[in-house]
């Protein structure tokens, strides 16, 4: 197992485990045999999902499981909703319970649970994946090749299977200085991060000139300064000890097109629009509950892809982490706006992605108790962890089943006890919420809380000047 996985797959506590859950909700209403038959034929062409993870003092190793069972993998499962409950929020009550659950570590990582008559009309099908095994797109590509009409994983190599288990090809350029193999890793002929890192892989590649050096290494320096001397986060009552208990809350699809009219009426990015919604909901949150978040901000680490869209299916996590500034306190919806996309231009060129990510690979080498004070800076350091994941733009078919809608939770660390999902789908965009029972027991109130502002920006944008206004 690769330094990075070791390191998500030790980063499990009691209060936060390493899992990413979602849930897809089909109609008409599917069977546990079909379903399945459908893991057997496709999910387990991926050879990870049959092995199991040992752990010895050199670090950890994927085995395949003999004794693999796909009834232990894949589960019916019946909601008892309490008395007077609506089905959906016994639906909610039964993910919360399932993310807290402890997957078994004699067995794969992951599990998949059906409940097969949801409301009489749909099914619900409930993913628990553990993030040793791979990061959101590499998940979500994994999904998307089991629905009707997915693409199998490539054939690989030899070669290309042991490089995908063995390689930490970025421990290697944080652990040496930044030689000049560690500046082309960084992307210094400015093609983006992830070709950046490629480039790791091709030694002949040329080097830029003495000027691109010297301003590469500036920002470096920067980037590590900046991670070093970050004050912890604003002290509010979503910040404290994680607890076991989980709470879950999604809401209903904003359409994704008018949100991209807001972004290009007001000057913003679609991300700057609903990066600016979050923090209003969670500041109007805290103002429900009497607090005053003015002159505020919280930050939210927000994970950054770096590798290849189209290596996506080799699993495994390739991706780092930035702090995103969230202006709680603004609660102007324009300032807002501004200051977050002002916020969000700051982390550009940045560095920081690359150096958290090397910081990972750089515990997964330590035993436990070292790796969790390195993994607990990150939680002092923010309030939440916020993921944005673009999805198909089309509804998807599972076993000739409609998935009409598609919603997933990101893990959290230490004591961090927020996660925000932002996930596109068929036209819709819609934000999640997993929080801890303690510090948010009600998440639901703030995903209410999304559509209102939303509409404040929208009713703005329509009122600001047209083309061809006098």
């Amino acid at each position: 197992m690769s330094r990075v996985d070791t390191a998500w797959l030790r980063m499990d506590t009691d209060a936060n485990l390493m899992m990413i859950v979602g849930i897809w909700l089909l109609a008409p209403r599917l069977g546990l045999a079909e379903l399945q038959a459908r893991v057997e034929g496709r999910l387990l062409a991926y050879r990870r999902f049959g092995q199991k993870v040992v752990e010895d003092a050199a670090g950890a190793s994927w085995v395949t499981d003999t004794a693999f069972d796909i009834g232990h993998h894949v589960q019916r499962e019946t909601l008892r909703p309490r008395q007077g409950q609506a089905p959906l929020d016994a639906l909610k009550r039964r993910v919360a319970e399932l993310a807290a659950t402890p997957l078994d570590p004699s067995r794969p990582l992951w599990q998949f649970h059906l409940i097969e008559d949801l409301d009489g009309e749909h099914s619900a099908l409930v993913s628990r994946i553990h993030h040793c095994i791979g990061d959101g797109i590499a998940l979500i590509s994994v999904m998307l090749s089991i629905a009707d009409g997915g693409k199998a994983p490539p054939t690989r190599k030899p070669r290309e299977a042991a490089d995908e288990d063995g390689g930490d090809w970025l421990s290697d350029v944080v652990i040496k200085p930044f030689t000049e193999l560690a500046v082309k890793a960084i992307g210094l002929t400015g093609q983006g991060v992830g070709k950046g890192l490629d480039m790791l892989l091709q030694p002949g590649a040329p080097l830029a000139g003495s000027l691109d050096a010297a301003r590469v290494g500036a920002q470096v320096v920067s980037d590590v300064a900046a991670l070093a001397l970050m004050a912890d986060d604003s002290t509010t009552r979503l910040k404290g000890r994680a607890t076991p208990g989980k709470r879950v809350a999604w809401g209903e699809p904003l359409p994704l097109d008018e949100v991209k009219a807001v972004g290009k009426v007001l000057g913003a990015s679609i991300n700057d629009v609903l990066l600016a919604c979050v923090a209003g909901a969670i500041g109007d949150y805290l103002r429900g509950k009497g607090d005053d978040p003015a002159g505020q901000h919280i930050r939210a680490m927000v994970p950054v892809n770096l590798r290849p869209l189209d290596q996506a299916y080799q699993l495994g996590n390739r991706f780092g982490l930035v702090p995103l500034v969230l202006p709680i306190g603004i609660a102007n919806p324009i300032e807002r706006l501004v200051a977050v996309r002002a916020r969000m231009a700051e982390l550009k060129g940045s560095y920081q992605p690359l150096l958290t990510m090397g910081l990972l690979a750089l515990s997964g080498l330590m035993v436990k108790p070292v790796q969790s004070v390195i993994t607990g800076l990150f939680a002092k350091k923010a309030t939440a962890v916020m993921t944005n994941v673009p999805g198909p733009k089309e509804p998807i078919r599972f076993c000739g089943r409609t998935v009409k809608q598609v919603m997933f939770w990101v893990p959290q660390s230490g004591d961090i006890g927020i996660g925000v999902s932002i996930l596109s789908y068929a036209g819709g965009v819609q934000f999640g919420l997993i929080t801890d029972a303690r510090m948010c027991p009600d998440p639901e109130t703030i995903i209410e809380r999304f559509a209102p502002e939303f509409d404040k920006l929208l009713w703005l944008a329509l009122m600001a000047p047209w083309p061809g206004d006098p």
